[in-house]
C-alpha cells in the first residue's frame, strides 16, 4: 500500500487521543490511550511495518473505477468516506464517541460503520496492528464478538458480527458485500480495568452512538459566536482545535502527529504531540473571539498550574507533556523508515529544555486578554505572575533559541525580545487594571529600556525592515507580530516597510512566494539544521492580519490581505485541514493538523472581516 499525501487525511477523535483516516478506507494513525502514547496503527511512518485499519473496495471487473470522497457530517468531526463505482456506493462512517461514561457502549472507542447506500458492492476489511510503533510483538485471537490482540503492554479488542480470518503478522481480514440498506460495524477499544466499556459491535449500538455523537458536535458548535465571512472555515478550524484539545487537562497538543517531515526525504521530522505555552497562549486569544470561553478557561488553568512548577531557576519551560511532565527525551526509531523516506523517525522533542524568551509574552498576553473577556485572575496567580515579570525583567537581555527553535546556536532574535516587551507591558497594565502590588518602576524600565533596544538594534536600514536577530540583514516573519501585539502602529513607517520587504518574492529578498510566506531565509540564516521545508501557513494568516491593520488606512493593503487569505483557503485540503506547511506544489508538509495554523486561521478571519464590515 503506497504512501498517501499528508493532505489526503480526515481526522477524528474523542479529547484523549486522535486518528487519521486516509480518502483510501485506512487508518494509518492511532495513538492509544492518548495523543503521546505508542502508535498502534503507524503506516503513515513505515508503509509495511507500521500497522492499519483498512476498510475499501474490491474491483470485480477490470473496468471499474473507484472514486473516493470525503466529507464532515456536517458541523461535527464524525467523518464518512465514500466509494463510488458504476455498481454501487458505499461509505465508511469513523468516529469516537465523545462524552461517554466508563463501562458504558462507546467508551474510549472508535467506531467504523459501514454501509451499502446503492447497489452491492464487494468490501475488504484488514486490521493490522503494530504495538508500540512496530516494536512489540502481539498474538491474535478470535472471539464470538470479533479478535483481541495481546502485546506486552497494550491489548485491543476489535468488536464486530462480521466473520473475520487471522492472517500473517498477526493481523486480520475479513470480506464483506452488503446489499443496499444493509450495514456492519466495528469498533476498536482497549481492554483493561480502566478503560473497559461495553461492546459496540451491533448495528443498533453504533446507530445509536453516531447519533448522541452527532448530537454531542452540533451542541458545542452552536455556542460559536462567529457569524462573519468564512464561516464554515472557521467553524472548522474550531472543531479541528477542540479534537486537539486533551480533555482531562484543558492542553492543547501542537498536532496529534510526530515525525511528519518539512520537506520529503529530509531530516526535520519532529514529535508535535505536546504541549506548547505558545500555542496555549495563542488558542486563548482566538477561542474568546468565537465564545468558546470553557474551552480557554480550561487552558488558563493549565497555564496557571504550569506557573506553579517553574524551573530551579525561576523560569517556565517551553512544553510540557499532556500530564504536565517535563522530561521529553528525543529518540530515533530506526527501525521505521518514515513518512515515504523520510528519516529519522522522532518521538520526544529535544526543544523542551530550550531558552524561548517569547513564552513569557505570549503567556501575560493570554493572561491580560483572559482577565479582560473571560474571568479575572486570582491573586495567588498573579503573586506567580509577578514572580515571572521579574524573572524576564532580569533575564531579557540573554540570547535564546527564540519562536523556531533553532538549534545553530543561540542568538538575540528580535520576536524574543519583542515578546518580553509585551509580557512587561501587560503586566503593567493588568496591575494597574487590578490594581495589583507590582514592582512598577522595575517593569516601566525594563519594558521602555527593551524597547528603545529592538528600534537600535532590531532595525536595518538597508533592508529597511526590522530583521530576525541583532547584527542581522535577514528577515524573519515573526515579526508581522509586531503590529499585533501593539509594539508599534500597523501604519508606522517602520511597520509599513517590514511588510514591504516580506511580501517582496525570495528571489527579490523577500519572503512571499506564490501568496504563501517562509518564516525565514535559509540561505541568509543558519539554524543549524540540514534538508528544506515549505512555506509556514502560520505565517501567511499572520501576514494577513498584518496588512489588515494596515489596510484601515490604506485600502490597497487590505484589499491585499482579503486576496492573500482566499487564496489560502485554497490551500487546506478538501475537509478544511491545514498541516504546519506547505510545498511548492500545494502540498501538506509537517504534522497534520496543526493547531498554530487554525488559531492563526481564526483570528485572521475574524479580524479580516471585522475591517471589512468597518469599510
Amino acid at each position: 500500500m503506497a504512501y498517501l499525501p499528508i493532505e489526503d487525511y480526515g481526522l477524528i477523535g474523542n479529547m484523549h487521543t486522535a486518528a487519521l483516516v486516509g480518502r483510501n478506507g485506512s487508518i494509518d494513525w492511532l495513538c492509544l490511550p492518548h495523543f503521546d502514547s505508542p502508535s498502534v496503527f503507524g503506516a503513515i511512518l513505515d508503509e509495511k511495518k507500521g500497522g492499519h485499519f483498512r476498510i475499501y473496495t474490491v474491483r470485480e471487473r477490470e473496468r471499474d473505477s473507484v472514486n473516493c470522497k470525503q466529507v464532515y457530517w456536517p458541523e461535527t468531526n464524525v467523518l464518512i468516506t465514500r466509494f463510488l463505482l458504476e455498481d454501487g456506493v458505499v461509505e465508511v462512517i469513523d468516529f469516537m464517541p465523545v462524552g461517554v461514561p466508563q463501562g458504558e457502549p462507546g467508551f474510549r472507542q472508535l467506531v467504523r460503520r459501514v454501509e451499502a447506500i446503492r447497489g452491492s458492492v464487494p468490501m475488504r476489511v484488514e486490521c493490522y496492528p503494530a504495538f508500540n510503533y512496530a516494536r512489540d510483538a502481539h498474538r491474535t485471537e478470535l472471539t464470538a464478538d470479533g479478535a483481541v490482540f495481546r502485546s506486552a503492554n497494550l491489548t485491543i479488542e476489535l468488536n464486530t458480527r462480521v466473520p473475520l480470518e487471522v492472517k500473517d503478522r498477526g493481523g486480520i481480514e475479513a470480506g464483506l458485500r452488503l446489499k443496499q440498506g444493509e450495514r456492519a460495524t466495528f469498533a476498536i477499544r482497549i481492554l483493561d480495568d480502566k478503560h473497559q466499556g461495553a461492546p459496540a459491535h451491533s448495528d443498533e449500538d453504533g446507530q445509536a452512538l453516531l447519533e448522541s455523537t452527532v448530537a454531542y458536535w452540533h451542541a458545542w458548535i452552536s455556542k460559536c459566536t462567529y457569524v462573519g465571512r468564512w464561516r464554515e472555515m472557521v467553524h472548522r478550524s474550531a472543531l479541528t482545535l477542540k479534537l486537539l484539545t486533551f480533555g482531562p487537562t484543558g492542553a492543547l497538543v501542537a498536532a496529534p502527529t510526530c515525525s511528519l517531515p518539512e520537506a520529503i526525504g529530509g531530516p526535520r521530522n519532529w514529535d508535535y504531540r505536546y504541549t506548547w505555552l505558545r500555542d496555549s497562549a495563542f488558542s486563548l486569544y482566538a477561542l474568546l473571539r468565537i465564545g468558546f470561553s470553557d474551552e480557554a478557561g480550561a487552558f488558563m488553568r493549565w497555564l496557571e498550574q504550569r506557573c506553579h512548577e517553574r524551573r530551579p531557576d525561576g523560569g517556565l519551560q517551553v512544553m510540557y507533556g499532556l500530564h504536565g511532565e517535563q522530561q521529553l527525551p528525543e529518540l530515533t526509531l530506526d527501525h521505521l523508515e518514515g513518512y515515504k523516506g523520510s528519516r529519522p523517525v522522532r518521538i520526544g522533542n529535544g526543544a523542551f529544555n530550550q531558552l524561548q524568551l517569547d513564552i513569557y509574552g505570549e503567556l501575560m498576553d493570554s493572561v491580560y486578554l483572559y482577565n479582560k473577556h473571560g474571568a479575572p485572575v486570582s491573586y495567588d496567580f498573579w503573586k506567580e505572575l509577578s514572580g515571572l515579570l521579574d524573572w524576564v525583567a532580569e533575564h531579557w537581555q540573554m540570547p535564546d533559541e527564540g519562536i523556531w527553535e533553532t538549534r545553530g546556536g543561540r542568538q538575540h532574535f528580535v520576536y524574543s525580545k519583542l515578546m518580553c516587551w509585551v509580557a512587561m507591558d501587560r503586566g503593567l497594565r493588568l496591575a494597574d487594571k487590578r490594581s495589583f502590588p507590582a514592582n512598577r518602576e522595575r517593569w516601566l524600565r525594563a519594558r521602555d529600556d527593551i524597547y528603545l533596544e529592538v528600534i537600535k538594534n532590531g532595525w536595518s536600514e538597508k533592508r529597511h525592515a526590522f530583521v530576525q536577530h541583532y547584527g542581522s540583514d535577514a528577515l524573519d516573519a515573526s515579526n508581522l507580530m509586531v503590529p499585533l501585539v501593539f509594539f508599534m502602529a500597523p501604519n508606522d513607517p517602520r511597520m509599513l516597510g517590514t511588510l514591504n520587504a516580506i511580501c517582496r518574492d525570495p528571489l527579490d529578498g523577500g519572503l512571499l512566494s506564490n501568496s504563501l510566506v517562509y518564516r525565514y531565509n535559509r540561505e541568509e540564516f543558519s539554524d543549524g539544521l540540514a534538508g528544506g521545508e515549505g512555506t509556514f501557513n502560520m505565517c501567511t494568516f499572520w501576514l494577513v492580519e498584518g496588512l489588515t491593520r494596515a489596510g484601515r488606512t490604506d485600502r490597497s493593503r487590505l484589499d491585499q490581505a482579503r486576496l492573500i487569505f482566499e487564496k489560502m483557503l485554497g490551500y487546506a485540503n478538501h475537509l478544511g485541514l491545514f498541516s504546519e506547511q506547505t510545498g511548492a506544489h500545494g502540498e501538506a508538509l509537517g504534522n497534520y493538523p496543526q493547531a498554530l495554523t487554525h488559531l492563526a486561521l481564526i483570528s485572521a478571519a475574524y479580524n479580516l472581516d471585522r475591517t471589512l464590515n468597518e469599510q
